[in-house]
């Protein structure tokens, strides 16, 4: 039995999710970023935490990636050329989506108001619709990112692309509008979702 610590509207949604396609038991403990329930257990106050025989386990994907090697579901094997590949998508994802996303929201309500640099989101706009058609490009042929499997960085996709949706960042590419709306109506992504009866998440609170 696994514990995830966070709420359905920060990363902690990747966790559930996973673990919703795993169709693996677990139990979520509602709480928010540096609440004494999350600094128990993560010095940093950031979520999601997973709980795994006693140990936890910090940053989304760390999480998400362990948990897809540990039931060997939803990734390729350590060591392969596929998995190369998958983990420099996941990379990138990071790189060039969630990190626009996330300094979005510092300079949206985050940081404390001297500190906010609202001209800053137009320049991570441009940025985030520039990293789309890259993006596109390494699309493999399928309903998913990598083509006919389901990986990690699917998870990690459509979590950024409901969060960008939320913060009014552009989806232009048509052929990831088309993805985001097949992965959003996942049965395990509404299911995670309806745990808390939680929206669509506005914004991650950490990692």
């Amino acid at each position: 039995m696994y514990t995830v610590i966070g709420t359905v509207e920060s990363r902690a949604l990747r966790v559930l999710w996973m673990l919703e396609e795993l169709g693996q038991p677990f139990t979520h403990v509602v709480a928010a970023p540096q609440s004494e329930g999350v600094v128990a257990f993560n010095p940093a106050g950031k979520v999601p935490v997973l709980i795994v025989d006693g140990t936890p386990i910090t940053d989304s994907t760390a999480i998400i990636q362990y948990l897809a090697d540990h039931h060997g579901a939803l990734t390729y094997p350590a060591g392969t050329l596929e998995r190369a590949r998958q983990d420099s998508l996941t990379q990138f994802l990071l790189d060039e989506f969630d990190a626009a996303l996330w300094m979005a929201a510092r300079h949206s309500f985050i940081l404390p108001e001297e500190l906010r640099h609202s001209a800053i989101k137009n320049s991570l706009r441009w940025e985030f619709e520039r990293s789309q058609k890259v993006l596109v490009a390494r699309m493999g042929e399928g309903p998913f990112i990598m083509g006919e499997a389901m990986t990690v960085p699917d998870i990690l996709l459509t979590h950024c692309g409901i969060w960008a949706l939320s913060a009014r960042f552009p989806i232009v590419e048509s052929r990831l509008s088309a993805y985001l709306a097949r992965m959003r109506a996942r049965p395990a992504l509404l299911r995670a979702l309806a745990r808390t009866g939680g929206p669509a998440p506005r914004t991650p609170g950490s990692i």
